[in-house]
């Protein structure tokens, strides 16, 4: 692995371990056993860092969250879709964690964010429109519209939200499932009756992640 990409994989995981506020440029070097010079010969500052993380993150963003990527079937494609929810949350927690604060200090960084999201709706509607036409959604767009920016809303500040609650508590995966079946639960009031019958099948699913999840903690 080169050099600027072992500097970006070291700074995700002490983000996400430590916070990104806790992390400086000289912790990402001594994480590498390199000098802080060379660590600088690749990026001038934390903030160059953090744009090429986020670069990568909106790179998964779009390849995770394709509507028109063929399935087996539309259970399969929202199946799909809560999955590549779940790893974007937990693989870029500290990002969802430290949001506002991220982008207020950096103009640019919010213009992508922003770009980045504009684009995950447009194809999260493209998806719920192929729900509705497969009946598990009664909408018309302007309600799907609504929900669109409702799902969205809910899935990139569950993090932020939960830290909130319990500033000291450390984001784990079964925060991120319980974001996931949040979303679940939001849709499934709006759905047909069809349409409820695949989400109580994906809620049974996630709940049994949780309990592996929390299994697993319980014995680490």
């Amino acid at each position: 692995m080169k050099t600027r990409d072992r500097i970006i994989h070291s700074a995700l995981a002490l983000f996400n371990e430590q916070g990104e506020p806790n992390v400086t440029t000289n912790h990402i070097a001594a994480d590498l056993g390199i000098s802080p010079g060379n660590l600088y010969y690749h990026f001038r500052n934390k903030e160059e860092i953090i744009h090429s993380i986020f670069d990568q993150y909106a790179r998964d963003l779009s390849m995770g969250f394709q509507p028109e990527v063929p399935a087996e079937s539309d259970e399969q494609r929202l199946l799909a879709y809560l999955d590549a929810t779940f790893q974007l949350m937990w693989r870029y927690r500290f990002f969802y964690a430290n949001l506002p604060d991220i982008l207020s200090r950096d103009a640019e960084l919010q213009q992508k964010y922003l770009a980045a999201q504009q684009a995950l709706k447009a194809n999260l509607f493209t998806m719920l429109s192929r729900f509705r036409d497969t009946g598990w959604l009664d909408m018309d767009n302007k309600e799907l519209e609504s929900l669109c920016s409702t799902l969205k809303l809910v899935a990139s500040s569950w993090i932020f939200y939960q830290s909130a609650q319990a500033p000291a508590a450390k984001v784990t995966p079964l925060v991120i499932y319980q974001g996931v079946l949040q979303i679940l639960n939001m849709v499934s009031p709006m759905t047909t009756e069809k349409g409820r019958a695949v989400v109580a099948e994906l809620v049974s699913h996630y709940r049994t992640r949780m309990e592996s999840s929390q299994t697993i903690s319980g014995q680490a």
